[in-house]
C-alpha cells in the first residue's frame, strides 16, 4: 500500500479523509448559497442581488472551513482514543534518549529591530536547549539585514558583548547584508549558501520568537528519526503582554488553535503549513528544491515573494519531503502586534504576498494538497473585501424596493445570517470546550468563571477587530491594481499609547464607512440594523477603540486583574520568566572597541 514519505502514513486514507472533508465543506457551502438564493430571488433578481451572491461565493469557504476545522478537531482530542496516532504518527519519536546525532543552526533573521531585545531572546533560547545538556549539537546565527547605520552599530555591540560573555562563543555568530535581497527568505537563502553544508537541520526565529530547549530537543528527536520529514512546525502561542490590544487578541487565538489546528492536521497531513519561524528546517533538500522564484515584473505583484513560507511548504513537499505540524501546546512562543494599527501594517504585507502566490498556482509538479493550500490562501484575503462589500450592498438593499415585507422569506435570511455567525466563531466556540472539557484545562486559566469572563471579552473583541481590519485590508487590496506597496523593514513590538491624531488618520475612513451604513439601515431597515449591528459596531468607533485598547493603562488593569490571562501568566515557564525579568542596561559603544 502506498504511503507518505516517512512511510507513517498510508495516503488512501488520506485521500479518504481529504475527500471526507471536502463532502462536507461542499454540502455545507451548497446548503447555504441555496438558502442565500432563496433569500436574494425572492422579489426578482437585481444587480444588488447578484452582487450580494458573488460575494457570499469568495466570502463563505473561509468560514465553512473553519468550522469544519474546529469541529473535527474538538472530536479527535475528546471522543478519539488514537488522536495522536491519527495526526501525528511521528510523535513517539519526540521521547527518544541520548546524544542528538545531527546538527542544528538556530537563525534570528532581523532588520531594524530592537537589537538587545531580540538578542536577548536568542540567549535565553541558548540557556534553555543548554541545560538541556544537548547544547553541543547546536550553533546560534544573527542573520541581520539591517540598513539603518545607529541600528547596525547596537547589533554589533549587543552580540560581541553576548560573545563575550558566553563559555563557547565558536557556536556564536553575526552576519550583516548591505543589501536586502528576497527579504526574509533571501536573507535564510544566504546562510544556506554560506553555512548550510555544516549543519543537517535550521530553526528559525523572528525577532518576536521564543523557545524551550525540551521542546526544540524533542523537534530535533522526530526529525532526526524520520529523514523524509523536510519541514517539522510547532504551534506557536503568544506570550505575557502589558498591551490591551495583544493580551485579548493572543486569548482568542491560544484557545481556539488547538481544535482548528488539529482537526487541519488529520486531513492535511504530510502537506502541512510552514509559517516561517518557531520551525525545523532540513537543510539540504530547502537549498536545492526551496529556491522562491522572482516573480515577472515590479511590485507589488512582481519582484520577490514577500509570503514566503506557504510556496516554501509546497515546494518542499514536491520535493519529495513531508511538510507536518505539531498540533501541541509546547514550548514555542511569539508576540503578538500591540495596536490594532501594527496589527493590521503586518497583515497588508501577508496580503499583498499572499495574492503573489496566483502566480505560482501553475507551478509543474506540486501535489492537489498543495495547489489548494496555495489558493486558499489567497482565498483567505479576497474573501475580506467581498464581505466588506457585502456590508454597503445590504444598506443599499432596502432602498431597491419599497416591499420587503411581501412574500420575503425573513426566517431563511435569519437562518443564513445564524449560520454564517456559528460558523466565523465555530474555532473560538470550539476552543473554549476544549478547555473547559480537558481536564484542569480551565485551571490553567485561573478557573472556569475567570475563563468564561475572558472568553466573553475576547468575543466582544473579535467583533469589534475584525470591523477595523476589513475595511483596511479591503482598502489596500484596491490599491493593488493601482501598484500600491508594502515596505519591509523593523516592527513595533512594545506596547505603546496611540494618539487619537494617530488612530483618526489611519481610521477615518472606517468611521466614514461604518457610520453610513449603520444610518442607512437605520433609517429604512431597523430591523436588519438590530441584527446586524455585531458585525457593524466596530466601523463607526474604530478610532476611539483603538486608541482604548493600545492605552498602558487598560494593558496595565487587565494584568493585574488577570483578565484574558494565558496559562504562562498563573504557571510561569523559566523562559518567560526570564523575558519577564527586567532588561539589563545595553553594553556601552566602547565595549565594541
Amino acid at each position: 500500500m502506498a504511503s507518505t514519505p516517512t512511510g507513517l502514513q498510508s495516503t488512501a486514507d488520506l485521500t479518504r479523509r481529504r475527500r471526507i472533508v471536502g463532502a462536507l465543506n461542499g454540502l455545507t457551502f451548497l446548503g447555504l448559497a441555496w438558502a442565500l438564493v432563496a433569500v436574494l430571488s425572492s422579489g426578482g433578481w437585481t444587480l444588488i442581488d447578484v452582487l450580494m451572491l458573488v460575494c457570499f461565493l469568495f466570502a463563505a469557504p473561509w468560514s465553512v472551513l473553519g468550522f469544519w476545522n474546529a469541529a473535527i478537531g474538538l472530536w479527535l482530542l475528546h471522543v478519539r482514543r488514537d488522536a495522536w496516532d491519527q495526526v501525528a504518527p511521528y510523535l513517539p519519536a519526540a521521547e527518544g534518549t541520548g546524544p542528538l546525532q545531527v546538527r542544528t543552526a538556530v537563525l534570528l533573521t532581523l532588520r531594524n529591530e530592537d537589537p538587545e531585545r531580540a538578542i536577548r531572546r536568542l540567549r535565553i533560547v541558548k540557556d534553555s536547549i543548554d541545560a538541556t545538556g544537548q547544547g553541543a549539537a547546536f550553533a546560534y546565527f544573527i542573520l541581520s539585514d539591517t540598513n539603518d547605520p545607529t541600528v547596525a552599530e547596537a547589533e554589533e555591540r549587543a552580540f560581541e558583548s553576548w560573545k563575550a560573555s558566553d563559555a563557547v562563543p565558536q557556536r556564536l555568530h553575526y552576519r550583516r547584508r548591505t543589501a536586502n535581497t528576497g527579504f526574509k527568505a533571501g536573507n535564510v537563502r544566504d546562510f544556506c549558501d554560506r553555512w548550510g553544508a555544516d549543519y543537517e537541520l535550521m530553526l528559525p526565529l523572528d525577532a518576536d520568537s521564543l523557545m524551550d530547549g525540551p521542546t526544540v530537543v524533542r523537534l530535533v528527536r522526530i526529525m532526526q528519526a524520520h529523514p523524509r520529514i523536510g519541514i517539522l512546525q510547532s504551534l506557536v502561542v503568544g506570550l505575557p503582554s502589558r498591551s490591551a490590544f495583544a493580551r485579548l487578541f493572543q486569548f482568542g487565538m491560544r484557545q481556539g488553535m488547538r481544535p482548528y489546528t488539529m482537526g487541519s492536521a488529520w486531513w492535511a497531513g504530510d502537506c502541512g503549513p510552514f509559517w516561517g519561524h518557531n520551525a525545523l528546517v532540513r537543510i539540504a533538500p530547502f537549498a536545492e528544491h526551496c529556491h522562491l522564484p522572482v516573480l515577472p515584473g515590479g511590485p507589488p505583484l512582481g519582484g520577490p515573494i514577500l509570503s514566503h513560507d506557504q510556496v516554501e511548504a509546497v515546494l518542499m513537499r514536491r520535493a519529495g519531503f513531508e511538510v507536518r505540524v505539531l498540533p501541541q501546546e509546547c514550548g514555542s512562543w511569539e508576540e503578538n502586534p500591540p495596536t490594532v494599527l501594527e496589527f493590521t501594517r503586518r497583515d497588508l504585507r501577508w496580503c499583498q504576498g499572499n495574492m503573489q502566490y496566483w502566480r505560482l498556482l501553475g507551478l509543474p509538479g506540486l501535489f492537489p494538497m498543495s495547489r489548494f493550500q496555495l489558493t486558499w490562501a489567497i482565498l483567505m484575503f479576497l474573501g475580506i473585501p467581498a464581505w466588506t462589500l457585502m456590508f454597503a450592498l445590504a444598506a443599499l438593499k432596502p432602498f431597491e424596493t419599497q416591499d420587503l415585507a411581501a412574500g420575503y422569506p425573513a426566517g431563511l435570511a435569519l437562518f443564513v445570517y445564524l449560520a454564517f455567525l456559528a460558523m466565523y466563531l465555530a474555532p473560538k466556540i470550539a476552543g473554549a470546550i476544549d478547555v473547559l472539557m480537558t481536564r484542569g484545562g480551565a485551571a490553567r486559566y485561573g478557573g472556569a468563571p475567570w475563563f468564561l469572563v475572558g472568553f466573553v471579552c475576547e468575543l466582544v473583541f473579535s467583533f469589534l477587530v475584525g470591523a477595523v481590519t476589513t475595511l483596511r485590508t479591503s482598502l489596500f487590496m484596491v490599491g493593488l491594481l493601482f501598484g500600491r506597496s508594502v515596505t519591509w523593514n523593523g516592527q513595533a513590538r512594545d506596547a505603546h499609547a496611540l494618539s487619537w491624531e494617530t488612530a483618526a488618520r489611519g481610521l477615518w475612513l472606517q468611521t466614514l464607512f461604518g457610520s453610513t451604513v449603520i444610518a442607512l439601515l437605520g433609517w429604512k431597515a431597523p430591523g436588519a440594523l438590530a441584527w446586524g449591528l455585531p458585525l457593524l459596531i466596530g466601523f463607526p468607533i474604530a478610532i476611539p477603540f483603538a486608541v482604548v485598547t493600545a492605552a498602558p493603562a487598560l494593558g496595565a488593569l487587565l494584568a493585574r486583574w488577570k483578565l484574558a490571562a494565558i496559562p504562562e501568566e498563573f504557571h510561569m515557564p523559566a523562559e518567560v520568566a526570564a523575558l519577564e525579568a527586567p532588561m539589563p542596561p545595553p553594553p556601552p559603544a566602547a565595549a565594541a572597541a
